[in-house]
């Protein structure tokens, strides 16, 4: 990328063509997290919602999919294949939908397990010789660790992937790399959040991702878990899960920013899965020394009434923008949410 390519005025198109033609998004996955990506979608001007994948088959309409039809549908059959017109059962259903589908962006509303399934997941879009803008909500440090391997490729392929674009990392990730400014030295980051969701079915990846991070557990026992099992752990926890010095990648991507070293970042939080009252509020301490020595800690708190779906959704879909403005731009490779700022989808 030339210094010329990067100033040049022409390459700023977002600003005018997004009001006149929407982003064509898909969405990868179709558990809790997805379907609420649709319903914030739907609220979108400067986005359309045209195509969905899940296990076993996918959906996709130029004019734009209604979440009030494709949920009911995945509810009662169990694949967004079935929807009348325009579903399709497959089961290469996001191969079938990358070759098939017109899209601008995806949002990889997919669970993380096994560990390496999203880096996989960025191959096939590699491989099938797509270009566009991928965002993802991954949390562990070692997904976001086989993604930077991946930098080459992806900027060969005319990819841009914005990773770690939920809530955390995401969101508080991204506050932490603002507070950090008013520091001259960043002795600790600690993020702690509550979430709290009436039924633990609702976002059952979400919750084995979770349980992977308690003693005793990992990705591969978690993944290998029934439903009756997790109700089962549940039961002996009253739907409580604490959660300590968590693998969350919001280390990785604050060390790449340069904010500070990864073993200054702490994750923690509680997760209440019979509640959707939050056990807690989440917020993000960035504890430093300033120039002149002093030491103090911001910490930025987000409201109590907004979900995790929100704090997830929301940042993802302004990284996903701000991913489309790099790529009109010739800007590829892989992002963090420290890095680069989101942009407000109208």
């Amino acid at each position: 990328m030339s210094e010329k390519q990067l100033n040049s005025p022409a390459s700023f198109t977002t600003g005018n063509s997004l009001e006149k033609k929407p982003m064509r998004i898909g969405v990868l996955g179709f558990g809790g997290l997805g379907q609420a990506a649709t319903r914030v979608l739907a609220g979108k001007r400067e986005m359309i919602w045209v195509a969905a994948a899940d296990k076993k088959g996918y959906a996709h309409d130029p004019a734009g999919l209604n979440p009030d039809r494709c949920i009911p549908t995945y509810h009662s059959h169990g694949s967004l294949g079935y929807l009348e017109p325009t579903g399709t059962l497959s089961n290469r259903a996001i191969p079938d939908l990358i070759e098939k589908a017109s899209v601008d962006g995806y949002f990889l509303a997919l669970p993380n397990l096994p560990n390496t399934f999203m880096a996989s997941v960025a191959r096939q879009f590699i491989q099938s010789g797509w270009r566009g803008v991928l965002v993802d909500a991954v949390k562990r440090t070692s997904a976001v660790e086989q993604l930077l391997a991946m930098v080459d490729e992806l900027q060969a392929a005319g990819i841009t992937y914005m990773t770690g674009c939920g809530a955390t990392p995401g969101l508080l990730t991204a506050a932490a790399a603002i507070a950090a400014q008013s520091y001259a030295e960043i002795h600790s980051v600690k993020i702690t959040f509550g979430v709290g969701i009436a039924n633990w079915e609702a976002y059952r990846a979400t919750i084995r991702e979770d349980i992977a991070h308690l003693p005793g557990y990992d990705v591969q026992r978690a993944t290998s878990m029934s439903d009756a099992e997790v109700e089962a752990l549940l039961d002996r926890t009253n739907g409580i899960l604490t959660l300590e010095n968590m693998e969350h990648a919001d280390d990785v991507m604050l060390e790449l920013a340069g904010i500070c070293s990864r073993d200054r970042v702490t994750v923690g939080g509680v997760v209440d899965t019979r509640n959707p009252k939050k056990p807690l509020s989440t917020n993000v301490q960035v504890t430093g020394r300033t120039f002149e020595g002093k030491i103090s800690t911001h910490t930025f708190t987000l409201g109590d009434e907004t979900s995790m779906a929100a704090n997830v959704c929301g940042p993802a879909f302004g990284y996903l923008k701000a991913g489309v403005s790099l790529h009109q731009r010739g800007i590829y490779g892989l992002f963090t949410a420290a890095e680069v700022m989101p942009q407000f989808v109208k």
